[in-house]
């Protein structure tokens, strides 16, 4: 007889139901044990009739009370394993001592004493024996149906394929139990799709407190990101976490499945539509030639090489310092794209190391070079400004001057927003690398120098994106350096599109900047991210909440706004992401007596000088703060 098919129907029941059973069972078992205390001590069965029948009655008696106020039936199926005995034992020793008081202390006449010790030994092996039965029996199963009911209810938002694919991966996963359908058709609304309801979008505030609902799935990859905003808006005021599919370019062929979800990215609130590429400027410059990255181990970098693997050069050369950053992007390369006739090559050095640049160079003849590697945190540049700049400017002439004495046709540097009147070392040090390849395009080289200049990219190392995620996680706070400091975001792959497009329409000494839509106040990401979470803000109005936003203050050298451009209007190109900018420069023969001195004054750490260099070399750099690097403070001190 399979037991096992019982097992759902005893769940089920309520739980006075369930309380009842198991009192019975307690009842019988008071029974048995005072017939097999009888027959132990007498050594034959006997009918349990006359004075036998008192034993029975005061043993129940005394058990059901006990076990009610010590709290058997209140949790039955929770107690597992040794709590579960332990609460038996308990009351068994208070039963036993009432027990023994009766039957052996007292006595009463035809119940032999010493059965008033016997029974309380044998109650209590066969009342723990049916607890470690139950367990035995029911454990597993309820265990489960307790993990399935803990699971966080979901909608999903959207009932066209993916929805429907995305139920059916869902449907048995231990993560999470879809409780319904929401879409913006009044058509569906009320229908069953997959065994589940459809329900109206306008329905999502009252819909959460009816179902319980923790988590809304956008599985709407091809939806405009106008109305994906206004749907966002929405959940936002619900007060649900949020997750969802990647676009339908990013999805592999087949089915969706559950590891496609994603975290909400700011990318989603960007407010624009991202632009389809250009593939005849994708390829000018990369297709079937050989391709050089920098600082390929980089964010920007590693994303530039991905890019390029798509196009298809004939060969790939990666260079970057780090030997982890290095093997994990050659590792990914190897992994993503498997079928591509593509030779990667991945090379250990630094950019300052002239001699490293010219046998890299020499070797393998690059026709692209895309110039990545930099040193780009803010408040750690300004701490080390001498390695700042020498990796920073130097790197680039250094690479820069190897490029030219071997023929690479074009040379694309990835500059900032940060280049842009400075007050930091790091963005000082990437408006003088400009400035380097502005004068180097309009001496007697053969080599197209240009750059590219942009705000932040998310997913880059040191975006605030992931840093917020992860304070969200750990409950806060959530740490902003000014309540009203505002950057330019854009994605890592749109950028990095944007980037090999820009090489392809350069001249000479081009500034192209890229358009990054409307800066995004970081406050108002942080507020965003956090009730796209589920949470709410804690505040003044709101002291109850859950994640509080710490206003810490502004690093060194901060700025509270970036800027794009120098002065002036940007030119239009025939790509309407990517702007062209004049801007002013110094022409190679005084710029570069000028880096000299710089040179000098870098190799003894003279941060005074450098710094004074560095104002006099780069028009709009006012510092913001006082002179912080380390080993200058430390020298001081």
């Amino acid at each position: 007889m399979n037991l096992k098919k019982f097992v759902l129907p005893v769940l089920g029941l309520p739980r006075w139901a369930k309380s009842i059973i198991v009192a019975s069972v307690d009842i019988a078992l008071c029974v048995l044990t005072v017939w097999l205390a009888l027959y132990l001590r007498l050594g034959e069965f006997i009918q349990l009739s006359g004075n036998a029948i008192v034993g029975v009655i005061a043993s129940v008696l005394i058990a059901l009370p006990i076990f009610v106020i010590s709290g058997l039936y209140r949790a039955i199926f929770r107690y597992s394993g040794w709590p579960a005995l332990l609460a038996v034992a308990r009351a068994i020793v208070i039963y036993g001592f009432l027990y023994m008081a009766v039957f052996t202390a007292i006595g009463v006449q035809g119940v032999p004493r010493t059965v008033g010790i016997i029974q309380p030994v044998l109650l209590l092996l066969f009342i723990g024996a049916s607890r470690a039965l139950a367990r035995f029996w029911l454990g597993d199963d309820y265990n489960r149906i307790l993990k399935q009911a803990a699971r966080p209810r979901v909608l999903i938002y959207g009932a066209g394929n993916s929805g429907r694919d995305l139920v059916g991966a869902i449907v048995n996963s231990p993560e999470m139990q879809v409780v319904g359908f929401l879409d913006d058709d009044s058509r569906l609304c009320g229908h069953l799709l997959n065994g589940q309801p459809i329900y109206s979008s306008s329905d999502l505030d009252n819909l959460v407190t009816s179902l319980n609902v923790s988590v809304v799935l956008l599985a709407m990859p091809n939806l405009a990101r106008t109305r994906r905003n206004q749907i966002l808006t929405q959940i936002r005021s619900a007060r649900v976490a949020v997750r969802t599919l990647p676009s339908m370019s990013d999805l592999v062929k087949g089915k969706v499945s559950i590891s496609d979800l994603r975290d909400l990215d700011i990318d989603d609130l960007l407010g624009r539509e991202t632009v389809t590429p250009n593939h005849i400027l994708l390829a000018m410059c990369t297709r079937n030639k050989v391709v050089m990255v920098t600082g390929a181990g980089g964010s920007i970098g590693s994303e530039l090489c991905r890019q390029i693997m798509i196009v298809g050069p004939t060969k790939l050369l990666m260079v970057d310092q780090s030997e982890y950053a290095l093997y994990a992007i050659h590792q990914d390369l190897l992994d993503k794209f498997p079928d591509k006739d593509v030779v990667l090559i991945p090379l250990l050095g630094s950019v300052k190391d002239d001699e490293r640049m010219l046998e890299i160079m020499s070797t393998w003849r690059p026709a692209t070079v895309y110039h990545t590697a930099a040193y780009k945190h803010v408040p750690m540049v300004e701490h080390n400004m001498a390695e700042g700049i020498k990796n920073n400017v130097f790197g680039t002439l250094t690479t820069a001057m190897a490029a030219a004495e071997y023929g690479v046709a074009d040379f694309v540097l990835i500059s900032t927003d940060k280049a842009v009147r400075p007050t930091n070392i790091m963005g000082a040090s990437k408006r003088l690398s400009e400035m380097v390849l502005q004068a180097l395009a309009i001496t007697d080289v053969n080599t197209k120098f240009s750059m590219v200049r942009f705000g932040n990219v998310l997913g880059s190392s040191g975006s605030v994106v992931p840093k917020f995620r992860q304070q969200i996680r750990s409950g806060g706070p959530i740490t902003v350096t000014h309540r009203d400091i505002t950057r330019y975001f854009m994605t890592i792959s749109e950028a990095s599109q944007l980037v090999i497009q820009s090489g392809a329409m350069m001249t000479r000494g081009d500034v192209f900047v890229l358009d990054m839509g409307q800066p995004v106040k970081i406050y108002e990401l942080a507020r965003r991210m956090t009730e796209l979470a589920g949470l709410t803000l804690k505040d003044e109005r709101n002291p109850a909440g859950d994640i509080e936003i710490e206003i810490i203050g502004l690093r060194p050298g901060e700025k509270l706004y970036e800027e794009l451009l120098i002065g002036g209007e940007p030119q239009p190109t025939s790509h309407p992401r990517i702007m062209k900018s004049r801007e002013q420069f110094i022409e190679w023969n005084s710029l570069e007596d000028e880096l000299q001195t710089l040179e000098m004054a870098l190799n003894i750490n003279d941060v005074g000088a450098i710094r004074l260099i560095m104002e006099r070399l780069v028009p709009g750099y006012t510092p913001s703060a006082d002179i912080v690097d380390w080993v200058y403070a430390e020298e001081k001190a």
